[in-house]
């Protein structure tokens, strides 16, 4: 198998294993016996296992992200574009955590919680460089305001995300965060100065 082959493959068998039995619950060898590749090989394409699951979360948001906002485009005006852009795209990354890693992991785990920073991060990254490379978006905002909202609804998501309980608990915060915090976030990004 050709390298792209192997880490498709690889890729391919950890979104469906860290689906089925979450993250911690799924080893390097599970990984490799459904890549149908050695361990070696596994190793050779990432150092360790934490890292194909930031392959794997940041493939799917990359790709959720852009449908997102091509969906979105249509929008009536900037505010809630920007509005149900950050409300589906904190969606997608709580699904993502709840699906792919889970929760008590992530909640239990010191290891975890630094994992989810870095995520985090990236998530912020890859939210502002889209944000930025959409034409309205980029002549009408300031790159400084576009950072203060994407920070403060992902601050503010992951928060809620963390002590959460149970899922009515955070269907509740994002009822919360969608009618209550939200609005304020986006009429702030777009004051004038």
């Amino acid at each position: 198998m050709e390298s792209d082959q192997v880490i498709l493959s690889i890729k391919k068998s950890a979104r469906e294993l860290f689906r089925r039995y979450g993250y911690n619950k799924t080893s390097v060898n599970e990984l490799a016996k459904q890549a149908r590749i050695a361990k070696a090989t596994f190793y050779k394409h990432f150092a360790s296992k934490e890292l194909i699951l930031h392959a794997v979360l940041m493939d799917y948001i990359r790709e959720n992200v852009e449908d997102i906002l091509n969906k979105n485009i249509r929008e009536k005006d900037l505010s809630t574009f920007l509005a149900n852009t950050i409300l589906r795209v904190s969606r997608v990354t709580y699904t993502v955590c709840n699906e792919f890693v889970g929760w008590e992991f992530i909640r239990e785990s010191a290891n975890a919680q630094e994992y989810l920073k870095t995520l985090s991060d990236d998530l912020e990254f890859l939210l502002l460089s889209s944000f930025i490379q959409n034409a309205t978006i980029a002549l009408t905002v300031p790159e400084e305001r576009l950072t203060f909202l994407i920070k403060s609804s992902k601050n503010i998501v992951f928060s809620f995300a963390f002590t959460a309980v149970t899922d009515a608990d955070v269907r509740k915060n994002f009822i919360s965060f969608q009618k209550e915090i939200l609005p304020y976030l986006v009429q702030a990004t777009l004051l004038e100065t």
